[in-house]
C-alpha cells in the first residue's frame, strides 16, 4: 500500500510557498503527498482539553483541529507563530534549515529617522525595539499576511513597515527600497520553518525525520526555551538569538516595556555540550535582573 501524506498549509502565498518546500523535499526522497489549503478561520472551538496552559495560537489552531480530525497528517508553520506549547498528541517533527533570522524596515525615504516618523507593525518585539532606538517616533497597528501588510504599507502615509526578511524573500516581495535592522533581536525561530505530525503517526515521523537540519533544530529550540521560561503564557516583547559558530553556541535576548522604554538583556556563550537548559537559565537571568517586574507591568498593560 502507497501512502500519500497530506500536507496541511494555511492558504496564503507564503504558506503554500512554504508547503510547497516540505512537499519537493519528500517527493525527492521518495515520498507520495498532497497539499491541503486550509482556511485559517481563527474562529472554531476548541474543546478544552485540546490546548493545555490556554495557548491558542492563532496561526496553528486550524491546522492543529484538522490534524487531530484525521484531514491532514502534517502541517507548516512558520516557527515563530508555533505556540511554546503544542497541542496534546502533536509533536515537532522537522525544523528546516533556517533562512534569513532578520527584521528588514520598508521605507519610502530615509529622512525622518533623524525626526519624527510613523511606522507600521503588529509586533510588540518590534514595536518596543523601534521606540527603544526611536522614541519620538510613532508606532501603528499593522496586521494581515505579508502580502496584505505591504499594500496597506503603499496604502498609507507611513515612512515604513517592519517585516521579516525571509517571509518577503521566500515571496520575492522583498523591494529595493529597505534597510537591515541588525541591531533589532528577531523573534525566537524567526526564518525557521516547523513541520509537526501526529505523535503516533511513525511513518510521518520517520520520513520527516530526513528534513530536520540539527544546527537550526539546537538554536531555535535555545530560543524558544528562553521565551516560555519569560512569557508565562503572555505576549511581550521578546527577542532572541542562538548562533552556533564551531562549537559556540552564541546567545542574545531580551526583554522590552511596551513603550520601549526599559531594555533587558543577556549575552552569553557557551560550548555546545552544554546547551542542555541554556535557554532556560539565560531567562532566569533576565526574571532576577528586574524581568519578574517588568512581565508583571506588561501582563497589567496587555489585559
Amino acid at each position: 500500500m502507497t501512502t500519500t501524506i497530506r500536507i496541511g498549509t494555511r492558504d496564503s502565498e507564503l504558506a503554500l510557498w512554504q508547503a510547497h518546500t516540505v512537499q519537493n523535499h519528500l517527493e525527492s526522497l521518495g515520498y507520495k503527498t498532497t497539499l491541503v489549503p486550509v482556511k485559517s478561520t481563527g474562529d472554531i472551538v476548541l474543546d478544552k482539553p485540546l490546548y493545555e496552559l490556554g495557548i491558542t495560537g492563532i496561526f496553528t489552531k486550524t491546522l492543529d483541529v484538522a490534524m487531530l480530525n484525521g484531514d491532514i497528517d502534517i502541517a507548516v508553520h512558520s516557527m515563530k507563530d508555533v505556540p511554546t506549547a503544542l497541542p496534546k498528541g502533536i509533536v515537532e517533527a522537522a525544523i528546516l534549515e533556517r533562512a534569513n533570522v532578520q527584521d528588514i524596515l520598508v521605507h519610502k525615504g530615509l529622512d525622518f529617522l533623524d525626526a519624527t516618523g510613523t511606522i507600521a507593525t503588529g509586533s510588540l518585539r518590534r514595536q518596543a525595539q523601534w521606540l527603544h532606538r526611536y522614541p519620538a517616533h510613532t508606532v501603528v497597528d499593522l496586521r494581515g499576511n505579508v502580502n496584505t501588510r505591504m499594500q496597506k504599507l503603499n496604502d498609507n502615509d507611513w515612512n515604513g513597515a517592519i517585516f521579516a526578511a525571509a517571509g518577503l524573500e521566500r515571496i520575492n516581495l522583498k523591494p529595493d527600497n529597505f534597510i537591515d535592522l541588525d541591531w533589532m533581536i528577531p523573534a525566537p525561530a524567526q526564518g525557521a520553518m516547523l513541520v509537526v505530525a501526529k505523535k503516533e503517526d511513525k511513518f510521518c515521523l520517520e520520513a520527516l525525520a530526513n528534513l530536520n537540519h540539527k544546527s537550526s533544530e539546537i538554536c531555535v529550540h535555545i530560543e524558544r526555551e528562553f521565551l516560555r521560561e519569560l512569557e508565562g503564557g503572555c505576549t511581550a516583547p521578546i527577542g532572541a538569538l542562538a548562533k552556533i559558530e564551531n562549537d559556540t553556541i552564541r546567545f542574545n535576548g531580551a526583554l522590552f516595556s511596551l513603550d520601549g522604554k526599559q531594555k533587558i538583556d543577556i549575552r552569553k556563550e557557551i560550548n555546545v555540550s552544554e546547551q542542555e537548559g541554556f535557554g532556560k537559565a539565560c531567562a532566569k537571568e533576565i526574571l532576577e535582573n528586574g524581568g519578574r517586574e517588568l512581565m508583571k507591568k506588561i501582563k497589567a498593560e496587555i489585559q
